[in-house]
Order: structure tokens, then C-alpha cells, then sequence
């Protein structure tokens, strides 16, 4: 075989192994991706577009109790004959405690009682009195806000001493009645039977029998939650339930702070519950609260995983259309939906009902 043969052989053999080598990778190069394994594409599925109504919610801790915190101030002398237990609720009209046999009645009002209701008096004292009155059913309508103490008072003031059991003078001295804004729960009492009662010391601590839950809202979300405002309470056992924004605070307080941490500044928010039953008698327990702090009734909604961020800015959805043909269009972001995973997007080329690209799950 000749020298110009033999090389010739060589070159076709070089040239059918170097084409069969890049057929193999073209063919490599040609194989669509794998989603799953240690391939890099990730895999993918598509979402709908709805048309539907959002929420922004702020989702924190808080505290589920009662409202209010009064201490009962005894002003009779003698000796505790009878007292109060931890848990009992004392109804307007009913005996708080006694002293030497005589009892201390509980009246609706905010002003304390500073001396003995009489005939003749007038003022904010006899006031409360005449519309406490009225509320237990002892005195007329008429009575309803009157500043004055006269015979209709005092009629009314025999009924109720009647009801209690005592001389029925006409007369409260200012030792035998205490006025709260409400029906007491007790939560503490200080004083023992038999214990030496004096004036000016403490018998009790107490709550309404409202129940509230007080959020410590970080100060720097004070803005974004109003009176009114709805909110989900979530309770001890998972339950959940409804309930409104009462009051926001405007002083923002520091908690104590452990070594070497700065305290966040916080506000007290109080929510009430819609429905009080629901929240059971649990004193001092740990909720969540999630505030809804803003809504729209009829958005473009889509899930927020199909968001794609646009190398110049602003952002993108992919939407695949009927023919399986896939194109980015940019959106404008609005209201986002934490609690659904959604946000609210606006743009010429999206449509309810469209289907876009989302990350697997």
C-alpha cells in the first residue's frame, strides 16, 4: 500500500470519529432539561390570575385579659366580717364586702364617693347616685341625670337599702358604698376576716368584666393601624375569632431592655373582641393578632412566587398563553396579601383568568 494511501486512510478515519463525536454533542446539546436531579433549571407550573378582593394584614403578639384595673379603698372602721374571693364578680348593686356586719355596696360611677349622700346635696356625687339608681331599677326615669338629692333620691336610696338588709335611712354614708365604672372581677384581695379595717387601705384589686387584648405595637407601625380598623385573633387552642381596633396610643413607651440590647419603643393598642364569649375566661394569655390594615374589593390578583424582577427595575409576570407560547409582562405592584400569598397587579397586557409561571411546589 502506498505512502499517499495510507494517509489518506487516516484523514477519513480522523474525519468519521471527529462527525460522530460532534453529532454526540450536538445531540447532548439538543436534549431538553431535566427539572428534578442535580440540573440546574428549576422546575416550574403555572397559577391563574384571579380577579378577587385583598387584604394587608400586620400580624402581631399580644396579651388577652380585661379591661380596666380598679383597687377597692375601704373608708369604714371596724373589722372585716366579710370578703370577697379571687374570681368573683360583684354586679352594681350587690355587697363588695362588709365591716362589723355592715356592708359596702357596689354603685356604677366614676367619682369616688367623698361624703355622705343626703338630701339637699348636689353635684357629680349625687349625680351617679341618682343614676345608679335608676339603672337598678330602685329610682324614676326622671331621676336620670339629676345632680340633685331629694326626696326621690332618698325614696330610692330606702329601696335599695331594703334590698340589702340595713336601717333603711334614706342616707349612704360615705363608708357603705363604692363606686366603680362597672360590675367588678376580683383579682386580688389584700385584707384577711377579722383583719383590723381602716380607712384609706386597700381591700382588693379588680377588672371589668370586658374583655380586651392589648397589643405593644412597635411605635414605627403606628401609621398604619387606626381605630376601626378589623382585625383575627388567634386564641391559646388555634381558634380564632373576631374582633376591632378600640383605641391606638400616642405615647410610645420603652420596655425594659436586657444588657447590651436597645429596647424597641412601643404603643398600647386595645382590641375588642366581637364576640367576648368566644374568647373563653382566660386571663393574661398570649395571642397573635393579625390587623387588617388596608383592602380592595375587586383587584387583578396573582401569586406572589410569580413575581420576576426586571433587570432595569420594576417587575414582570410570565404568562402563558393558549398555544403554550410564554411572554414577560410587566406589572404594576399593589396591595399585598401575606395571609393568601397573593399581590394585587395592574397592566395593559394582563387579564383575569391568564395563567402564569410559578415555582413548583
Amino acid at each position: 500500500m502506498s505512502r499517499t494511501r495510507v494517509v489518506l486512510i487516516v484523514v477519513i478515519v480522523i474525519a468519521v470519529i471527529g462527525g460522530v463525536i460532534g453529532g454526540i454533542e450536538l445531540f447532548a446539546k439538543a436534549k431538553p432539561a431535566k427539572a428534578a436531579g442535580g440540573d440546574s433549571v428549576a422546575a416550574t407550573s403555572t397559577a391563574t390570575i384571579e380577579q378577587r378582593a385583598l387584604t394587608a394584614q400586620t400580624n402581631v403578639s399580644a396579651t388577652l385579659g380585661y379591661a380596666g384595673s380598679y383597687s377597692i379603698v375601704n373608708q369604714a372602721v371596724g373589722s372585716f366580717s366579710e370578703l370577697p374571693s379571687v374570681g368573683d364578680v360583684i354586679a352594681p348593686g350587690q355587697v363588695l364586702y362588709e365591716v362589723g356586719g355592715v356592708p359596702v355596696v357596689l354603685l356604677t360611677g366614676s367619682t369616688p364617693a367623698y361624703r355622705t349622700l343626703v338630701a339637699g346635696i348636689s353635684g357629680p356625687d349625687a349625680q351617679e347616685l341618682n343614676n345608679a339608681l335608676v339603672a337598678l331599677g330602685y329610682g324614676a326615669a326622671a331621676l336620670q341625670g339629676s345632680a340633685n338629692f331629694g326626696a326621690a333620691t332618698a325614696a330610692a336610696v330606702v329601696k335599695l337599702q331594703a334590698h340589702l338588709g340595713i336601717a333603711q335611712t334614706g342616707v349612704l354614708a360615705v363608708d357603705q358604698v363604692l363606686f366603680l365604672p362597672t360590675a367588678a372581677r376580683i383579682t386580688a384581695v389584700s385584707a384577711a376576716l377579722g383583719m383590723p379595717a381602716q380607712a384609706g387601705a386597700a381591700v382588693a384589686t379588680a377588672t371589668s368584666t370586658t374583655r380586651r387584648v392589648v397589643v405593644a405595637l412597635d411605635a414605627t407601625e403606628q401609621a398604619n393601624v387606626k381605630v376601626g380598623d378589623q382585625v383575627t385573633i388567634t386564641l391559646p387552642d388555634t381558634s380564632t375569632t373576631p374582633g376591632v381596633v378600640t383605641t391606638v396610643g400616642t405615647v410610645a413607651t420603652a420596655p425594659s431592655s436586657e444588657q447590651g440590647q436597645t429596647p424597641t419603643p412601643t404603643i398600647e393598642v386595645d382590641v375588642t373582641p366581637t364576640d367576648p364569649a368566644a374568647t373563653g375566661t382566660l386571663d393574661q394569655a398570649p395571642v397573635l393578632v393579625a390587623i387588617t390594615t388596608a383592602s380592595v374589593t375587586d383587584a387583578l390578583a396573582a401569586p406572589v412566587p410569580a413575581l420576576l424582577a426586571l433587570a432595569g427595575g420594576g417587575y414582570a409576570v410570565e404568562v402563558v398563553a393558549s398555544d403554550g407560547t410564554h411572554q414577560l409582562v410587566g406589572v404594576t405592584l399593589g396591595l399585598f396579601d401575606d395571609a393568601d400569598g397573593l399581590v394585587q397587579i395592574t397592566g395593559s397586557a394582563v387579564h383575569a383568568g391568564e395563567h402564569v409561571v410559578v415555582p413548583a411546589s
